[in-house]
C-alpha cells in the first residue's frame, strides 16, 4: 500500500485576489510533489490586513519581486521587536506557500534556523508562523533534509503539545514531510511524537484527525513506532473511527491499521478494543475500497492465529466475504477467498493464506 493512497482527502480551498486591477487566482497552489493531498500546505488566512506590508507582500507573490524581499525577511527574524518578526515570519511562510520556487530560495537564505527557534517560543502566534513556515519549507523535498539536520523534530513535537489547534495540524503536516526521509522516523518516533499525534487523532477536529492519521501513517512503518503507537493508545481512536461510517475517517484509520498489525501487539490491541466486529461490518457494508482494506487486515489478524480465525468466524464473516470474494476488486477477491480458505480450515490452512497474500491494501 503507498502513501498516495490518502489522495482522497479533501484539498486546499483556492481563493482569489485582487491588487491593483488585477486577479491573481493561482496564489493558493497544489504540490504535485506532497503525497497527501490535504498536507501540502498551510491553510491559514493570506491576506488579514490591508497594510503596505501585505500590499508588497503580493506583489512579490505574483511578481519576481522575491529576491529583493526575501534576503530582507529573513534579517527581520533577528529583530528585537516582536511586531517585526512576527511581520517577517508571515510574510515568508506565504512566499513559501504560494510560490514554490521561493522555498529553496528561503532556505538558501538562511531561514530555517531562526524559523526553528520561534516554534520554541512562547507567543502563540509567534510559534504557529514559525511551525507553518517550515511546514511550507518543506514540501521542497530538497529542503527536508536540511530542516531535519537544523534541529526541527523536537520543537515540532513540543508545537504538536502545547501550539494551537492550527499549529498542531500544521506540526503533524511538517513531521509527516519529514518523515518521509527514512532515517527520520526512527528520530521522530524517538522524539515522543507519537503519543501527541495519537491525542490529536483522538480529540482533533476532523482537519486535525485526517492531518494526525497522515502522519502516523509514515511514521508508523517503522516496527518500533508501531509499538509506540500501540503503548501510546492508538488503537481505541482507531477502532472508533472505523466504526463510525460518519466520520469521513472510515479508510484513513483502517489505512493506519492496515499499517500497524504486522506487530503482535497492534493485532492483541486491535482484538481487545473491539476491532473484529467493526472490520467484518465493513466487509459487508462499506465501500469496495473499505472492503479490500478490511479484509486485508482480518488476513493479516488470522494468518498465524486459530484463535483470532474463531472469532472472526463468529461474527458472522463468511457470509460477506464470499460475497466480496464474488464482487470485488481482483485483490480483494484472492484476499476474501483465501480468508474463507482460513475460516473453513482455521488449523490447516495457514500455508496457502502465506502464498497468495501480499499484505498490500
Amino acid at each position: 500500500m503507498k502513501l498516495s493512497n490518502f489522495r482522497g482527502m479533501e484539498t486546499e480551498v483556492q481563493s482569489n485576489y485582487t491588487y491593483m486591477g488585477r486577479s491573481f487566482s493561482d496564489l493558493s497552489i497544489n504540490d504535485d510533489s506532497s503525497a497527501f493531498s490535504d498536507c501540502n500546505s498551510d491553510r491559514s488566512g493570506e491576506f488579514p490586513t490591508a497594510s503596505s506590508q501585505s500590499r508588497r507582500l503580493l506583489l512579490a507573490c505574483a511578481t519576481d519581486n522575491s529576491d529583493e524581499l526575501i534576503p530582507q525577511l529573513v534579517s527581520d527574524l533577528d529583530s528585537s521587536s516582536i511586531d517585526a518578526i512576527k511581520q517577517a515570519a508571515m510574510e515568508l511562510r506565504l512566499l513559501a506557500k504560494n510560490k514554490p520556487e521561493n522555498r529553496i530560495k528561503i532556505a538558501r537564505a538562511g531561514a530555517i534556523k531562526p524559523l526553528i527557534s520561534l516554534i520554541s517560543s512562547t507567543d502563540p502566534q509567534l510559534l504557529e508562523y514559525g511551525v507553518t513556515a517550515i511546514l511550507n519549507l518543506s514540501l521542497c523535498d530538497e529542503n527536508k533534509q536540511l530542516i531535519a539536520a537544523s534541529g526541527a523534530i523536537k520543537p515540532l513535537v513540543r508545537a504538536l503539545k502545547v501550539g494551537t489547534s492550527v499549529a498542531k495540524e500544521n506540526a503533524a503536516c511538517a513531521l509527516l514531510r519529514l518523515s518521509q526521509i527514512e532515517e527520520s522516523k526512527v528520530a521522530i518516533g524517538r522524539s515522543g511524537a507519537i503519543p501527541p499525534l495519537v491525542s490529536l487523532l483522538e480529540n482533533g477536529n476532523l482537519r486535525g484527525k485526517k492531518d494526525a492519521s497522515t502522519a502516523l501513517y509514515s511514521i508508523c512503518s517503522v516496527k518500533e513506532n508501531k509499538v509506540r503507537a500501540v503503548q501510546a493508545g492508538i488503537m481505541k481512536p482507531l477502532v472508533e473511527l472505523m466504526a463510525d461510517f460518519s466520520s469521513n475517517m472510515v479508510d484513513k484509520s483502517a489505512f493506519v491499521v492496515s499499517v500497524l498489525v504486522s506487530a503482535a501487539e497492534a493485532r492483541a490491541a486491535l482484538v481487545e478494543e473491539g476491532g473484529i466486529p467493526v472490520l467484518v461490518e465493513i466487509v459487508e457494508v462499506g465501500s469496495q475500497r473499505q472492503k479490500e482494506i478490511a479484509v486485508a487486515i482480518l488476513l493479516q489478524l488470522c494468518e498465524d492465529s486459530v484463535p483470532y480465525r474463531t472469532l472472526v468466524a463468529r461474527e458472522g464473516a463468511i457470509p460477506p466475504l464470499v460475497a466480496l470474494s464474488q464482487s470485488g476488486t481482483s485483490r480483494a477477491k484472492q484476499k476474501a477467498e483465501a480468508l474463507i480458505q482460513l475460516l473453513r480450515q482455521p488449523r490447516t490452512a495457514s500455508a496457502v493464506a502465506r502464498g497468495t497474500s501480499d499484505h498490500s491494501v
